[in-house]
Formats: structure tokens, sequence, C-alpha cells
């Protein structure tokens, strides 16, 4: 799923249009926008739509006839010195009309597309979070994004192929690089295992209404190396990645006011997918599901029955005052999957634009009888206010 049908709001703004519009360079956006968003209209988008016939490499790229569309980067890094990070860096996409409703201009500037982007990094060591965000049109070599050789960037920040590969490709190279401030983050990421299609091969069904879904694929190991600067230091590290492709025309259905996403990596070559849908009464969606990787490549896709996501505590955010899940049990009984997963800091809160919880945890457990450790990254929306009706 990725972020469950991701409509962002960032980018639903009639502040957005003069933007784009505009026959020059318009200052960044850099102000709290929440409150200027505009009623999505998704009239006249693709809808994603069954059976899915992703296609490598082409999938990898832009898909602008949807409405939405993001390419989402995580992990853990441990520096040879140590020290622990959790980084995040998400490239985002925004249609602004169908495709049959764009008219010819001259100007360089002019564009259909806008682009988002969120970097954030977590010194554990340090005990301190970043997070950040930039926003620019896919105009004039601002932004953009393009499938092979793979490359998706916005202002300096970026994910570029280093062999002219593509980015699904097993065992080739991509250079992750952002950096604000004294802060920064310069990876290159190996695809180890063949991309895995969630849901019903690459469909990922959201809601009952038609078209509430998505196209969705992840790449559940990625072997990365580099450089991470934290407080104005620099650390050799490696460690894992993750990353999410996922393009669609959807919303969250009336009753649903949020999220919670998990990708963990164990160190017995398992990957685990699962996310759960969260109803206005506390339940949880139907349409909740996850996928388990064994260490083959192999996937099956998890039901919501499948699978239990049980916190076991809570932390309030004293930035907001959201009350947030803190560590959580995950299980997969018919894999004889038990895993308790813990926070590396419990303040992982991203105050930009809109505000969610997205973080590195800690994972210890037991998978068919043995121990089983390793690291993971969770996503939680709705809990400092509902999604609903903002998107």
């Amino acid at each position: 799923m990725r972020k469950a049908f991701y409509i962002m709001l960032l980018l639903s703004l009639f502040a957005v249009v003069g933007f784009v519009l505009a026959r020059r360079p318009a200052p960044p956006l850099r102000a709290s926008l929440v409150a200027q968003a505009a009623p999505v209209d998704d009239a006249g988008f693709a809808r994603a739509e069954p059976p899915a016939s992703l296609s490598f490499p082409a999938a990898d790229g832009p898909h602008d006839d949807y409405q939405t569309e993001w390419w989402y980067f995580t992990g853990n890094l441990t520096a040879e010195t140590g020290e622990h990070f959790g980084y995040q860096l998400t490239f985002f996409r925004r249609a602004l009309q169908p495709a049959d409703e764009r008219a010819a201009r001259d100007s360089t500037w002019a564009t259909e597309q806008v682009y988002l982007a969120h970097f954030a990094l977590t010194d554990v060591t340090g005990r301190d979070h970043y997070a950040t965000e930039r926003l620019s049109r896919g105009a004039a070599g601002l932004a953009g994004a393009q499938a092979a050789p793979f490359r998706v960037w916005l202002d300096d920040w970026s994910v570029t192929a280093v062999e002219d590969n593509a980015l699904s490709d097993v065992g080739a190279p991509v250079r992750l690089r952002a950096n604000a401030g004294d802060v920064s983050l310069d990876l290159v990421l190996r695809n180890t295992k063949p991309p895995v299609l969630q849901g019903e091969n690459g469909y990922s069904q959201k809601g009952p209404d038609p078209g509430n879904a998505s196209y969705y694929y992840s790449l559940t190991r990625m072997d990365a190396e580099g450089k991470v600067t934290s407080g104005g230091r620099s650390y050799t590290v490696d460690g894992l990645g993750w990353m999410d492709h996922e393009f669609s025309t959807s919303a969250l259905g009336a009753e649903q006011v949020g999220w919670d996403w998990f990708s963990l990596q164990l160190d017995d070559d398992t990957e685990l997918m699962a996310f759960r849908l969260r109803r206005a009464d506390g339940s949880v969606d139907a349409f909740s599901s996850g996928t388990l990787v064994a260490a083959d490549g192999s996937s099956r896709t998890l039901g919501p029955d499948d699978f239990t996501i049980t916190p076991t505590g809570e932390w309030r955010s004293p930035h907001t005052g959201g009350v947030y899940p803190n560590g959580w049990r995950v299980a997969v009984p018919s894999a004889q999957l038990d895993l308790t997963l813990t926070p590396y800091l419990d303040d992982q809160e991203m105050l930009l634009s809109y505000t969610y919880w997205e973080g590195a945890v800690k994972i210890e457990g037991t998978h068919a009888g043995a121990p089983v450790a390793g690291n993971g990254y969770v996503e939680l929306t709705g809990y400092a206010g509902s999604m609903a009706g903002q998107f």
C-alpha cells in the first residue's frame, strides 16, 4: 500500500495553480498550507483497475495520467563507530489536470505536474530527529522522474541510477542524495530481490468503490552503504533500504481516518509489509492488507485476518498533542512469526505541512521457532487530526 492511496494534501491547493501557470519562477512555498487545501477533484484521471499489468522497467518511472504517485525510500543504517540512524527520502508527484484537459504552453516553466519531497534523519545516538520538505514544479529541470536510466529528483535531492540502470534491476546501484543544513544523506542502494507486487499482482484495493485502489510494488531488501552527516559530523554507514512505488487516483473512504503502515526487515532475510486502515469508530477496515516475503524472494498476500498488530504503549507529542501508539506486537500465526517492535526514538513526528509519525524501529522475536531480530520503519497518520476530508 505505502501510504494508503496518499493523495497529497500539500498539492491539492488553489495556490498551486498560479504557481504552475506563472511564466517566471515562483518563490518557494514554506508556510503550512493545510488551511488552503482545495477539494480534491479526480474526474478525468486514470484509475487503478484490475487486473494489474506492471511491466519493468517502465513501472519504475512516472505515470502522469494518474493523479498521485510516490517513490518512497526508508531504511536503517549503522556507522563504523556504532551509531544508528534511520532515514526517509520520498518524492511525491501530483498531476494538476487530467491529460485531456492539458493545453500546450510555450513557457519553459509551464507544467501539469508538481513535485514534493520529504527528507528525514533519525540520529539515535544523538537522540535527534530531523525532518524537512521541498516543493517544486515539474518543469525547467527543477523536478521530475524517468524510468530508464532511473532518476527522480527535486532540486539537488535525487535518486539516480549509477550505471544507466533501472531502479528495479537486481544488483544494480542507485544513489540517494539529500541535504539540509548540517544534515545530509549520500547512499548507494543495491536491490537484492525482485520487485514484490503488492495486493493482487500489483493491484492494491483500498475500499469498496470502483477505482479506490492503487498500483503498488516494493523493493523490500536493498543493501545500503555511504555517508550520513548529522550535527555537522560525518559517518561512514551501511545497512538496508526499502522502496515503495505507488500510483493511483484515489481517496480516503468516508469512514477512514488514518492508517498504520509497517515495513519490517529480519535477519533471516524475511520481510513483512503490513498496513491497517483505521475507521472513525476505532475498528480496522476490511481492506487492510499485508505481504510476507521469503528469503528466496517469493511472497504471499495477507488478508486482514492473517495478521495482528497490537500496540504495547503510547506516546503523546509535546508538539501537537497527538497520541500515537508507541511499540507494537506484530504476529502472523500461519508463518509462526511473532515480533516485538520498539521505536528507536519516541519523537519521530514529521512536523511538516501536514503532521504524521514516521520512524525507525528495532525488532525482536521468533520466526518458525527460531529467534530473529531486525529493523523496520513505521508510519502513523490520523493521530494528530483525522485525515478524512483532507484528500
